[in-house]
């Protein structure tokens, strides 16, 4: 048979032995034999899914597809049981209804067995596979329904809720609404029979195989079925018919009669608690009588349980608790009420539910009602100690940080307490004691304590409590008992408010939360938290019934309609009123006498929260003394002198504004919105408010009532009048001719407490709007606006800017906040006049208005807002608006007038170009005003003639270099180059870059922008001399082209679309090969625009052009220019050159494919000749187009030195043979042959690089093409010879000629120069040390053995030292001196850089002995101690350091630090520690890591982290380690050599091997690769010649690390000592072990 896992042999299709037998009984006829476990079924379905071949007549119904997926239904992994339900899911859907009927037999084994599966997944897969079944089969499930409907309504029970829902949608499939509890009768046996198993039966080893499953899966997979199995008990009961639940009363005392379905109350799972007593309360209501007879069981198990806290158990514990006191009349005689239950439920309260209020509490008043007299009995005492331990509930931690919890403990009180009085509302002793306990002991306390608590003031308390009264209140009328308790609790309230009150340090929480209260009491429906309850849920409303004898005391629970209340705020009693109003006077009148005697500010704040509730006539009179109440006021109208709210305000509150020791004022403004209210006709209220402007207050003051005015418009309808009115509007005016006055004195109004919120005033009152109006007059508006802008205008020409900066910041604090939020501000004139203002400030540099960041910022902003809202508003007016056309002029002036530096035309063209912004922005659909804002910006014809005509001609020298401007224009003398460029930038220069900014920004803002893809933008000047703009819708126009179409088209080209540029090149082409003299150089021009912007252009037609400039070469050789005098040529002929040079240059960078053999010599001759032509002119350097035609020269001879350098791999073949070659052998030594002498010739010419005539591109370009001068040439140079007496050399002649022309090029005052002579040497560096090599071992004896460096170099650096020495000797040493670049400081110090550089370069290709000689030489000359000390003060304080050569230098480096004195040593070493260490370090075990080097038995591993090498030597299996440490800052620090493990070498020897090795590489400028190899090569000197031991046969004795010593006398071996030892002693001989002879 086999093992599981054994490997069937391939081919092998005979079926297995089990199978054999199974078909032989089928063949036999027998029929098949049932299998044990599946049963018998009289419906003759087998119950299970046939395996068997040859019984196909069983189970032909079923489809193989469904025999697959229902035996892996079967299988116990999780995942084939997941997909095999979705797949069969997937099956039932498709297939059609006859294939799936067939899988009915079989599904309720498997569906009664994967539905209780572990896996959440599956269940829910389950039924969701289910529901496709039962679509497709339909009634045909009928058959097969008591089967499945156990386990299906235990499914609907799932404690994973997706399964559950899964399992009610199929059962919704298959039954309507109407037709489920039917279905349920139909099956309430089985069902119940399933139950039964499940309760009484099952256990966690029955359900799962103890063997397979694991213990914790198990008993997870019980809990879930014992959950389950109770919900879906409960879930029969309550959809079973009566009737039908009748007929199970057996069955369903026989199921909950054994004593293991008691237990479930104590289970240890939460779930299972609360699914037992969910089933105890449906018991209780569907089937009280069964109830009744197991009373004794369920009112133990119930209530005994009314401890239980846990959040699963206590819902469904309190709704069982409820059903067992209202179906089982004798519930209490089955428990002890006084020790079970009660003391339980005082522990539960006193902690407040713990933390299950919003779930226990609304159950108390159903629990309370429900108890009987013997279990409350003594009544006074019960509710005494229930009542006290609900109050205790609030202190627990979790209802003082939860507001809901705390809503829920209050709410429960409040509810228990109204039932508990109308329970009690005899007139018997006992119930009047416990009438006034509830009152005086329960309630008022709880208001006390919430007087005191913000979180209880902010709950429902309050809100019960007028509820409470009002019920009262609806009662007083029937009984005088209510009338009595509303009297009772008035008093006692109007007690406790006056003892909060009457303190001298009232609580501020205590006194708000009364008048919180008061307020609530007279408006209770306008509260915050009785809306916010109603909009989240609605309410449940508690109503007790009329005790008029007809009905029980009990009390009735009923659902209110949202908008039936208790109260209404509108129909007051008028008991509340009286009570209120005394209480409310007596409260304002002892609260007075604090405020009069002590100047209390908390009780002024409570009397202003009172008269905000309460602003009556009866309530002011009690404010005032009886002397107050008399007399006149001053206000020309005695109606009003009588009110007593008027007296009280300009008596009392006009008194408190006054104080200038009052900061917080918010509470007493407030009083005079309580007085208005109090005051009859509007012309009232504005003739107080006007008397109140006209005294003498803090503009704070207004402040505080004109914003509580906007935040409020019940409070704007009561002062609308004064605020639009003349008084207040003149007093704002005048208030902002005053600011302006003092700002431009520069007195801060931060001086005057006065004007503390005066500009905030000004500000609101131009800002604000209401109904769509400015919130004051319109003419005062205006008034404002124009004093702001003329102030702003007169502190713009102002020159004391510290002083004015407050003032602009605060206008434009102003204007933005009036721009932004008045609608049509700019209509006014003085609106418009202030933008432009804030634009001039805006557009002019700060070196000019002296204003801060900060201050230009707001400008900005104030800009940008009036921008945008004159804009949007006006839209179709804006061609009326002045605005744009002021700011144009303006610009104009500016650009043509006023000298503008670089600085200030930034900022200008910055400022005009963020306006176009803002306009385009604001009219995204219509460009039209930003266009002819534009047009306004342009010069006019005459004005363009007068700034052209004044350019000087200096300013086309750098664009001309740079290729941006192609010019012809005749050349001037060299005269006029002489003169410096201005300062001030030409009025041309910064027209055309402001108008190319500005347009820029249009066409990118505009929506035309790419709408027309053959639309060009041309500032073309006309004849009358005027810059139009002007679209072309084809570009003929351009042609034949001139020098402004060119320049046009050269600045257009980048944003053209490629179309566009085709068709440029196309006309160009054209052009050019019907070449004219005038019209080549343009094209040319052209065609390299468009290369350069990769427009696509054929080979055939590259080819055709070449092909013309052949014909060019042969027919018009003299427009080539060789062998020409440049100085001669006109700027046409020149420009010509340039043009070809560049279509040349271009052509070799990306397709260079196209030349040919005959075009390759065209190509390189003409370099050649016109370099031969460049190098003959030198004295014509000056001329800027014979610059430009030496650069573009130079850069073509670059492009031509990189491609042969490395060929493009696509062209190396079609190249000609010989073409590298003769670039090789004859161009490039013509090349440099030329420029070399150049670059030598040029400062001879051009003596002064100060001198604007000096040819600085040219020194750039020609040093940029010297770097691919072969070393070769540089060695053989024949530049003319130049030695320097006395200067001792070993290299040859040539070379000492380039080294001593060059280097004192590296000190010349040009930069370009300095470099390109520095790159030069820098070649032939790396090979000098040879010629040193090559003369050290021919030296004589009597030399000091002692080698210079270059002495050249050496020169250069003895020459700068003395400058640098001058530069740089008063900075100390860790201090940074700051260098101008280019200045002759800047030069010294570069050329004095460079040398070292080339030293470093020189050093690095040293050998090691020579390093050693030319680094005494620079200690003995002290020229590195020199560098050190510039470098440590010329080091930024951030730098990026390379150390590319300084390894060589370690040592002067190291000694360099010994010698200094200590704080130099430390700047020095923190420097180093922090920038140079970790660099250097890495490069050093870097070039560990990277070295090819091998060693023999030895092996290197290098460490960057810890900054250290190891190496490890291996003899014999046994290893010597050596550790190489960098220090921390390294290389001032001494590297440290320990010795990792030593073996078979003395102590004193290795000793000195890493003495000899740390002095190598400390001093001696050693690398570690090679102070290793010495390393190695002490260590195999040391185990050379060693023999084995012949005992052991090896080196080094295993075990105490010893090498052979101990020698025979005869044979003369040796051996180890411990192999000797046991030699003898196990052989017992004392013999030489290889010759025998005795050992001694």
């Amino acid at each position: 048979m086999g093992g599981k896992n054994k490997q069937r042999t391939k081919g092998n299709v005979r079926p297995s032995s089990s199978g054999r037998a199974a078909e032989l009984l089928a063949r036999d006829g027998a029929g098949v034999p049932g299998f044990v476990g599946f049963g018998a079924s009289t419906s003759g379905d087998p119950g299970y899914v046939p395996a068997i071949h040859g019984a196909e007549e069983i189970d032909n119904l079923v489809d193989a597809d469904f025999r697959l997926v229902l035996r892996k239904l079967s299988k116990r992994d999780s995942v084939t049981k997941l997909k095999a339900v979705q797949e069969f899911g997937t099956m039932c859907h498709e297939r059609d209804s006859d294939t799936v009927k067939g899988v009915l037999p079989y599904w309720p084994r498997i569906y009664c067995k994967i539905s209780m599966d572990h896996d959440r997944r599956v269940r829910e897969a389950t039924h969701q596979a289910f529901e496709q079944l039962i679509l497709k089969v339909r009634r045909n499930l009928a058959p097969y329904l008591k089967s499945i409907m156990g386990h299906w309504l235990i499914a609907q029970c799932d404690t994973y809720s997706p399964a559950a829902s899964a399992a009610n949608v199929a059962f919704q499939a298959a039954f309507p609404l109407n037709k489920q509890p039917e279905a349920l009768s139909f099956c309430k046996d089985e069902i119940l029979t399933v139950l039964q198993d499940n309760l009484l039966k099952e256990t966690a080893d029955t359900l799962s195989d103890p063997q397979t499953v694991p213990v914790e899966e198990r008993e997870a997979k019980y809990v879930r079925l014992l959950t389950s199995s109770l919900l879906a008990l409960k879930r029969l009961l309550t959809h079973l018919p009566h009737q039908e639940r009748e007929s199970l009363r057996e069955r369903l005392g026989q199921l909950i009669a054994p004593g293991k379905f008691w237990k479930y109350s104590k289970h240890k799972t939460p779930q299972v608690r609360g699914a037992y007593f969910e089933v105890l309360a449906s018991l209780c209501e569907h089937v009280p009588e069964l109830a009744q007879g197991e009373a004794s069981r369920v009112c133990v198990a119930v209530l005994l349980s009314i401890d239980d806290t846990d959040p699963v158990v206590l819902p469904p514990l309190w709704e069982a608790v409820l059903h067992v006191l209202s179906s089982i009349t004798d519930c209490w005689s089955h428990v002890n009420a006084q020790k079970g239950v009660l003391p339980k439920l005082w522990v539960l309260l006193k902690e407040g539910g713990k933390g299950l209020a919003t779930a226990l509490h609304p159950n108390l008043l159903p629990f309370i009602s429900k108890l009987p007299d013997e279990v409350t009995q003594p009544a006074f005492n019960f509710y005494s100690t229930f009542f006290t331990s609900l109050v205790l509930g609030l202190s627990s931690e979790r209802a003082l940080s939860s507001p809901s919890e705390s809503a829920a403990i209050i709410c429960a009180t409040m509810e228990c307490l109204r039932f508990c009085m109308l329970q009690n509302s005899g007139e018997d002793e006992e119930q009047k004691c416990i009438q006034n306990m509830l009152i005086t002991d329960q309630l008022l306390p709880l208001v006390g304590r919430a007087l005191g608590s913000s979180h209880l003031q902010a709950g429902p308390l309050f809100f019960q409590v007028v509820d409470m009264l009002g019920s009262w209140e609806k009662r007083a009328g029937e009984k005088d008992l209510f009338c009595r308790l509303l009297a009772d609790f008035w008093e006692e309230l109007g007690r406790l408010c006056i003892l909060h009150v009457d303190q001298e340090e009232a609580e501020q929480g205590a006194l708000e939360g009364i008048a919180t209260l008061l307020w609530i009491m007279q408006n209770p429906e306008s509260a915050a938290w009785r809306q916010t309850t109603r909009k989240k849920k609605r309410e449940l409303k508690i109503c007790f019934s009329d005790l008029d004898g007809k009905e029980e005391k009990d009390e009735e629970l009923q659902r209110e309609p949202q908008n039936k209340t208790t109260f209404q705020s509108d129909d007051c009693s008028p008991l509340r009123t009286r009570h209120l109003g005394e209480l409310v006077k007596q409260l304002a009148k002892l609260n007075m006498v604090h405020v009069r005697e002590r100047s209390s500010a908390r009780h002024l704040h409570f009397l202003s929260l009172l008269l905000r509730s309460f602003s009556s006539q009866e309530v002011f009179r009690v404010l005032l003394t009886p002397q107050e109440c008399e007399g006149d006021l001053g206000l020309g109208d005695e109606a009003l002198s009588k009110n007593m709210a008027v007296r009280f305000l300009l008596l009392k509150v006009v008194t408190w504004l006054k104080q200038d020791g009052r900061s917080d004022t918010d509470f007493v403004v407030e009083m005079v919105f309580s007085v208005l209210r109090c005051c009859g006709s509007g012309d009232e209220k504005m003739l107080i408010l006007n008397h109140l402007t006209y005294m003498d207050l803090k503009w704070g003051i207004l402040l505080e009532i004109i914003q509580k005015a906007c935040a409020e418009p019940a409070y704007m309808d009561l002062c609308q009048g004064w605020v639009k009115g003349s008084v207040l509007g003149e007093k704002l005016v005048s208030l902002a001719a005053e600011l302006c006055e003092m700002g431009l004195r520069g007195t801060p109004t931060s001086s005057a407490p006065k004007h503390a919120h005066s500009w905030a005033l000004i500000s609101l009152s131009l800002s604000q709007q209401h109904n769509n109006e400015t919130l004051i007059g319109k003419e005062y508006v205006e008034k404002i606006i124009d004093r702001l802008h003329a102030t702003l205008s007169e502190a713009k020409g102002m020159s004391d800017a510290g002083n004015m900066e407050p003032l602009v910041s605060f206008i434009s604090d102003v204007a933005a906040n009036f721009f932004s939020a008045v609608r049509g501000c700019l209509l006014l004139a003085s609106a418009e006049d202030l933008l432009f203002t804030v634009f001039q400030l805006c557009a002019q540099d700060q070196t000019v208005t002296r204003l801060s960041d900060a201050v230009l910022h707001k400008l900005r902003n104030a800009f940008f807002a009036g921008v945008h809202a004159l804009v949007s508003f006006l839209k179709s007016e804006v061609k009326e608006a002045k605005f744009f056309l002021y700011v144009a002029v303006w610009v104009k002036n500016q650009l043509i007038n006023s000298p503008l530096g670089l600085k200030s035309l930034e900022v200008l063209v910055e400022a005009v170009q963020k306006l176009v912004e803002t306009v385009g922005m604001a009219q995204p659909g219509d460009p039209s005003l930003m266009w002819r804002f534009i047009n306004s910006l342009t010069p006019t014809g005459e004005e363009w003639t007068k700034i052209r005509q004044s350019l000087p001609p200096q300013w086309v020298k750098s664009p001309l270099l740079s290729g941006r401007l192609r010019i012809t224009c005749d050349c001037p003398c060299a005269d006029v180059w002489k003169f410096r460029m201005p300062a001030r930038l030409p009025a041309h220069l910064c027209v055309c870059a402001l108008l190319g900014q500005v347009v820029c920004t249009a066409l990118h803002n505009s929506d035309q922008q790419g709408a027309d893809a053959a639309a060009l933008l041309e500032l073309r000047q006309t004849g009358e001399s005027s810059v139009n703009v002007k679209m072309f819708m084809c570009f003929s126009s351009f042609f034949p082209l001139s020098e402004k179409s060119v320049s046009t088209i050269q600045v257009l080209c980048p944003s053209l679309p490629r179309e566009d540029r085709e068709a440029l090149v196309d006309l160009a082409i054209a052009e050019l090969l019907n070449w004219q003299e005038e019209g080549v150089t343009s094209c040319l021009a052209i065609l390299h625009c468009c290369l350069k912007e990769d427009t696509p252009v054929a080979e055939e037609v590259l080819s055709a052009v070449i092909a013309t400039i052949m014909e060019w070469r042969n027919s018009k050789e003299e427009w080539f220019l060789f062998s020409s005098h440049l100085g001669n040529v006109s700027v046409g002929e020149l420009m010509l050159s340039v043009e070809m040079m560049r279509f040349f240059c271009w052509l070799l960078s990306h397709s260079s494919a196209v030349l040919q053999g005959a075009q390759w010599d065209l190509l390189l001759c003409s370099m050649l000749a016109w370099l031969e032509t460049a190098s003959d002119n030198l004295p014509v350097f000056w001329n800027p187009w014979v610059q430009l035609f030496v650069c573009v020269n130079c850069e073509l001879i670059v492009r031509l030195s990189e491609f042969f350098m490395a060929p493009p791999s696509d062209v190396v073949g079609t190249l000609p043979a010989e073409l590298c070659t003769e670039w090789q052998e004859f161009f490039v030594e013509g090349i440099h042959s030329l420029l070399l002498p150049l670059l030598v010739r040029i400062p001879d010419e051009f003596t002064d690089p100060d001198d604007p005539l000096f040819p600085v591109p040219v020194l750039r370009s020609v040093g940029k093409a010297l770097m691919y001068i072969p070393v070769q040439q540089l060695t053989n140079n024949k530049l003319p010879a130049r030695f320097v007496a006395g200067q001792k050399s070993n290299l040859p002649a040539a070379l000492q000629t380039l080294l001593n022309t060059l280097s004192p090029l590296l000190l010349f005052r040009a930069r370009p120069l300095q470099l390109a002579a520095y790159h030069v040497l820098n070649k032939v560096m790396t090979g000098l040390p040879e010629c040193d090599g090559e003369s050290d071992s021919s030296r004589a004896e009597e030399d000091d053995g002692e080698e210079s460096p270059p002495a050249a170099l050496m020169t250069i650096l003895t020459a700068t030292e003395e400058l640098l020495e001058n530069i740089l000797g008063g900075v100390p040493v860790g201090e940074f001196a700051v260098v101008q670049p280019l200045s002759v400081e800047h030069c010294c110090i570069l050329g004095y850089l460079l040398s070292w550089k080339l030293l470093l370069t020189f050093f690095k290709a040293s050998p090691s002995h020579l390093r050693v000689q030319y680094s005494s030489h620079l200690k003995k000359s002290r020229s590195l101690h020199k560098l050190l000390l510039y470098l440590f003060r010329l080091m930024p304080e951030n730098p990026t350091l390379h150390c590319q050569g300084a390894e060589y230098l370690l040592f002067p480096l190291r000694h360099f630090d010994i010698y200094q004195e200590k704080r130099v040593s430390s700047a020095v070493d923190r420097f180093t520690s922090r920038y140079v260490s970790s660099v250097l370090s890495s490069q050093e075990i870097a070039s560990v890591q990277s070295s090819t080097h091998s060693f023999e038995n030895m092996t290197v591993k290098a460490r960057c982290a810890s900054r250290e090498v190891i190496a490890t030597y291996s003899v014999d299996d046994v290893f010597i380690e050596l550790v190489i440490q960098l220090p921390q800052n390294y290389p001032l620090g001494c590297i440290t050599v320990e010795s990792g493990r030593r073996v078979g070498v003395a102590m004193q020897q290795w000793r000195n091997w890493m003495l000899q090795l740390s002095t190598y590489l400390t001093h001696q400028n050693g690398s570690i690769m090679e102070g290793l190899a010495l390393w190695k090569n002490n260590v195999d000197k040391r185990f050379e010649g060693v023999e084995d031991c012949m005992i052991c046969f090896s080196v080094i004795h295993g075990s105490n690390y010893s090498l052979p010593k101990k020698a025979c006398h005869t044979c003369k071996k040796k051996f180890h000592s411990a192999c000797l030892y046991k030699w003898f002693t196990s052989s017992n001989k004392s013999t030489c072990p290889l010759c025998r002879e005795t050992f001694f």
